[in-house]
């Protein structure tokens, strides 16, 4: 594996190992007719990926199935045994209802149209995008590909016991814990329009995982989380970065201001395995985002941390504008692979909807960016003072790990059963663990 201290310095052009993962139960699931949110979209854009010859340059893999024993690394069991509990039997039977009378809805986050709907399939949809993200996990683990992609994955709101910003289970949290078993340091970087939450919540007092988070500074449909000041607990500390935004974010901001951060996170942090979260709600024109990133924009932070040469798990996230969704991830994975592309739309089942331009590349909506320069180099001057104190932090450097075929044979980490829940809820009943409780997590 090549040293992960090798900084970008210039364009790149080596051709990668990219390992495409996906499961064809997942396109036929519905959130409920009208939803915004439709996992349908993961059909767009393996339909795009195809008509624009891109599947030659991928190894499309069959993914494993997620199982109970995967979801309760993270989540409590009481939630992820009422989600294998909902039937088809059983969802028929609150649609016959007048009033819904089970309060492990409420319970559970579940019981409300807008996000989080219980619908058909909804388990199976579940194992299959979390089995993705896994999957592409134990691919980078033994160093089978280079780059590894679930498009269908991404679901970063996911809380430990409740659903949450359109997901179920958390597979960034799960990925990122099959990814430790193997590389001791690992950077997650979401570029969607909302904080990541749950991601860092799951990790906030380890320095073996360092989040960092580009997302809306307000969110009316949430309580506000990752403010700049956010930056961890105990071990983690300085190991969360957040980077909240005002609405109108545009290409040349983005950019000024995630290379600089990355490259000395890059630099400083020294992660063995990089996970890249690409919602896509931070594009233009997104029906529940407020940023005006163009396509290009968005993949140019892919680009970048693409350069770094290390192993890198790229993932889906939110996006309710569906032309949006196919668009920017087939080009996202023109550029995992280092090819470029045609800007006119081939022909394809979903052409109507990339009407009236049929184009790869649409314009940014005609908005101000309220981040002014001045906000953009403040920020970024107080995240390099952030990343600055991990350099001093004495528990950066870790022991040397297992190999793969000991972990393999080591019983699994179970969350549930320690007995100070270590990852956060937003609830103050969950403290943050001694550091003796997780040596997982060095």
């Amino acid at each position: 594996m090549e040293s992960s201290a090798s900084l970008a310095s210039g364009p790149d052009g080596r051709k990668r190992r990219v390992s495409y993962f996906y499961d064809g139960e997942i396109r036929d699931e519905r959130y409920g007719l009208g939803h915004l949110w439709e996992p349908e979209r993961i059909n767009m854009v393996h339909n795009l990926i195809d008509e624009y010859g891109l599947r030659r340059h991928l190894e499309f893999t069959r993914l494993k199935l997620a199982d109970v024993s995967d979801f309760v690394k993270f989540h409590s069991p009481g939630y992820v045994d009422f989600l294998a509990s909902i039937t088809p039997e059983y969802v028929d039977s609150l649609f016959a209802a007048e009033t819904v009378t089970d309060p492990s809805l409420t319970r559970f986050n579940l019981d409300g149209d807008l996000e989080c709907p219980v619908f058909h399939g909804l388990f199976g949809y579940c194992r299959g995008y979390a089995g993705g993200t896994i999957s592409a996990a134990v691919k980078l683990n033994n160093h089978d590909a280079d780059i590894a992609i679930n498009w269908a994955g991404g679901m970063h709101r996911a809380k430990r016991d409740k659903a949450c910003g359109y997901g179920y289970v958390n597979d960034v949290v799960l990925g990122i814990l099959e990814l430790l078993k193997v590389f001791k340091r690992v950077l997650c970087v979401d570029i969607g329009f909302r904080h990541g939450d749950a991601v860092q919540e799951a990790f906030y007092d380890t320095d073996r995982v360092m989040t960092l988070s580009f997302h809306t500074i307000e969110d009316s449909l949430h309580p506000k989380t990752g403010d700049i000041t956010d930056v961890g607990v105990g071990k983690g500390e300085y190991c969360s970065l957040n980077v909240p935004l005002e609405e109108g974010l545009n290409d040349t901001n983005f950019t000024n201001l995630f290379t600089p951060v990355i490259h000395r996170a890059m630099e400083i942090y020294q992660p063995e395995a990089v996970v890249l979260q690409c919602g896509a709600d931070s594009l233009a024109g997104d029906l529940s985002g407020g940023f005006n990133l163009t396509v290009n924009g968005h993949a140019r932070c892919l680009r970048y941390i693409r350069s770094f040469n290390v192993p890198l798990m790229v993932l889906g996230g939110e996006g309710s504008t569906l032309s949006n969704v196919a668009r920017c991830w087939c080009y996202e994975t023109a550029v995992a692979v280092g090819v470029e592309l045609d800007d006119d739309i081939p022909p394809n089942k979903y052409i109507d909807y990339h009407h009236p331009d049929y184009t790869l590349h649409a314009s940014p909506n005609p908005m101000d960016d309220l981040n002014s320069e001045r906000d953009i180099k403040e920020i970024t001057k107080k995240l390099l003072k952030q990343l600055s104190q991990v350099m001093h932090a004495p528990s950066v450097q870790f022991q040397d790990t297992s190999s793969i075929s000991q972990v393999a044979e080591a019983e699994e980490l179970d969350m549930e059963m320690r007995p100070n829940p270590r990852v956060l809820s937003g609830s103050a009943s969950y403290e943050s663990d001694s550091d003796d409780d997780w040596d997982f997590l060095g």
